[in-house]
């Protein structure tokens, strides 16, 4: 870049406060400390990874980053080179704004709110990632759905008839003359995923990626939200859209995948479990929140409910005593769906570094 340093528009996210981390010296001690310790689980050398993304990314380091909420967006674009955006909208009027805006970057891949047409007409470039802590939320999703259709917390490291007897099974061996020794334990309650429906309520970043897998896997998919896919989306999904209540009725698993709010808060209540196929599964990645945990506890212990595993919990850290844990059909994790964390971080440099690209053509 030449002349002073370029002015980069970030809407201020978790994740996408790493853009200022990285770029801007100005970042304060505490934020570096903060990020640093977050990232120790699985990059103990935060400070080296951040000095690999600087070197990779030198046209725009070091850049001055605004981190913006909706309401401060707009008496932030007027110096703006490129501006990152999740869920900030970027039509004319924010364009009308930004005179030297050269790039939009999307964190994530679905543009809806961004006008592209515009942007191409003003020559703005408009960027996205296809982020893999999005991926690794749908494989998370996979794996507690193969948890509970397998058994595999239950069955787990059972191979002794010692241990079948200890859990109050019998061994009772097959004629193995004439048949195969599989399932020698006789234990019954598995599921299968192929051929089964699965219903995801959002099919955006990470429910389409859940959708993805799931046509891998045989599954039907089926799909609610407030603004249907196109005729082409829903081809490349292999996803058919049905009202809410009728994806509750037909599907086998159940998957909300919904940002919270005043409005998804509770989306699937009393009513709404009620209409769920009797014995169908619920597997959240997503925030607890959007099920009621009272109408959710009483499903279970009446059967309605076949099966459920969360990633996020209601109360985080959990209790030891949380009756969610008594039920041998509950699967629970603690909020681990998008980690290991190096996944966030390559997002953010695939972000970072396609910035760079950007403004310095």
């Amino acid at each position: 870049m030449q002349g002073s340093k370029p002015v980069i528009v970030v809407e201020d996210d978790v994740w996408t406060r790493l853009i200022e981390v990285v770029l801007d010296p100005r970042t304060s001690p505490e934020r570096l400390a903060a990020f640093a310790d977050f990232m120790s689980p699985d990059v103990p050398d935060f400070g080296a990874w951040c000095e690999h993304v600087r070197k990779k990314a030198a046209a725009i380091f070091p850049s001055d980053v605004n981190l913006v909420s909706a309401h401060e967006l707009h008496a932030n674009l007027a110096p703006a080179q490129a501006l990152v955006t999740e869920s900030l909208r970027v039509g004319a009027d924010e364009l009308a704004l930004a005179p030297q805006l050269k790039a939009v970057q999307k964190y994530g891949m679905i543009y809806r709110n961004i006008d592209v047409a515009a942007c191409a007409a003003r020559g703005v470039k408009v960027l996205g990632v296809r982020r893999r802590a999005n991926m690794s939320c749908a494989e998370h999703a996979f794996a507690l759905m193969l948890a509970l259709s397998r058994r595999m917390v239950d069955l787990a490291g059972l191979i002794s008839v010692d241990q079948l007897n200890k859990m109050g099974g019998e061994y009772k061996p097959f004629d193995d003359r004439h048949t195969p020794r599989a399932n020698w334990g006789r234990f019954g309650g598995l599921r299968a995923l192929n051929g089964a429906t699965i219903g995801i309520i959002g099919l955006g970043e990470i429910g389409r990626e859940i959708a993805v897998r799931a046509a891998a896997f045989g599954m039907r998919v089926l799909y609610h939200q407030r603004t249907p896919l196109t005729q082409a989306e829903e081809v490349q999904f292999a996803a058919s859209y049905r009202p809410l209540d009728g994806l509750l009725g037909e599907s086998d698993w159940v998957v909300p995948q919904l940002p919270l709010d005043a409005s998804t808060r509770g989306i699937l209540n009393r009513e709404r479990l009620a209409q769920m196929k009797r014995g169908a599964c619920i597997v959240n990645v997503s925030r607890a929140e959007l099920i009621d945990r009272g109408a959710l506890l009483e499903g279970l212990r009446s059967g309605h409910i076949g099966g459920f595993a969360l990633d996020s919990q209601y109360e985080e850290p959990g209790g030891a005593d949380d009756e969610l844990l008594s039920f041998d059909r509950v699967v629970l994790t603690p909020h681990m769906a998008g980690s290991p964390r190096f996944n966030g971080l390559k997002d953010i440099e695939e972000l970072i570094v396609g910035l760079a690209q950007a403004l310095s053509r």
